[in-house]
């Protein structure tokens, strides 16, 4: 049930779920290192991104040139949040994780919502972008693909460090910064999680974080629902305005974040 629930609403909002799975197995395993908790959360995430971007690119949703690039961009720093996790005492790391979730959510709660259309981008690298899915909707935006990489680059470590594999951050600024429809930015980022967080993962089974233990059964069964979950996701996503997305992220974020804060500061 918590995998099929952590699939549909990661998916929805095109999140991965990692950041509902994290606090949760924070939760439930205090003890645990956090090495761990992001091992078998970034398991979880690339089986949800994977069978959500079949779903999405059913429904012809994902920006394939676009999310090639940013899954490019994403390996170095998908490498290095693996590595880096494993120095970080479990307390920081709640604190941490805590500062980022409710830092994004309030952002995107207060940011003021414009209706206005925006000015196609001008300038270096500019790539343009005209999107039909499968039920006739088109969509046309404009981004720097520059800022896509850079950002993407940036957003690989600290969702592979935290675990949550990305998408967290990855819609909010592809909708915000780059312009991109909420649905194309929810479908991208799917498709660009599975990347990311097999990147993440492999290095994970290199340092033996994640083995032939009770650890890789937990998020073996995870997966199993987190791979359902992800396909009533994207069928979802088709019958809720952008801007519900947004903000059942943003509101999500928030109250997860201001939970984990608390639990960090009382040790």
């Amino acid at each position: 049930m918590l995998g099929f629930a952590v699939g549909t609403f990661g998916t929805l909002v095109g999140a991965g779920g990692g950041f509902i799975l994290v606090p949760v197995l924070l939760f439930l395993y205090p003890d645990k290192d956090p090495e761990k908790i992001t091992a078998i959360s970034l398991f979880v995430v690339w089986a949800n991104a994977t069978s959500g971007s079949f779903a999405y690119g059913y429904h012809r949703r994902i920006d394939f040139r676009s999310g090639l690039w940013f899954a490019l961009a994403t390996l170095p720093g998908a490498i290095a949040g693996a590595i880096v996790v494993g120095f970080i005492p479990r307390r920081t790391f709640d604190g941490i994780f805590a500062a980022v979730l409710t830092g994004i959510g309030l952002y995107l709660l207060l940011r003021h919502n414009s209706n206005a259309i925006h000015p196609p981008a001008t300038g270096w690298s500019v790539v343009r972008r005209r999107i039909t899915d499968r039920s006739g909707n088109n969509y046309f935006y404009s981004f720097q693909m520059w800022k896509g990489i850079a950002t993407s680059s940036i957003i690989g470590f600290v969702s592979s460090l935290l675990g949550i594999g990305g998408g967290v951050m990855h819609v909010p600024v592809m909708a915000t910064v780059l312009h991109f429809p909420v649905h194309i930015a929810a479908a991208t980022s799917q498709f660009v999680l599975a990347f990311m967080a097999l990147e993440g993962t492999a290095v994970h089974v290199s340092t033996g974080a994640l083995s032939w233990d009770r650890s890789l059964g937990q998020a073996g069964l995870l997966a199993v629902g987190a791979v359902f979950g992800a396909q009533s996701g994207a069928w979802l996503s088709r019958r809720l305005h952008g801007g519900y997305i947004i903000r059942a992220l943003a509101v999500a974020l928030v109250i997860v974040g201001f939970r984990l804060a608390l639990k960090a500061i009382q040790g």
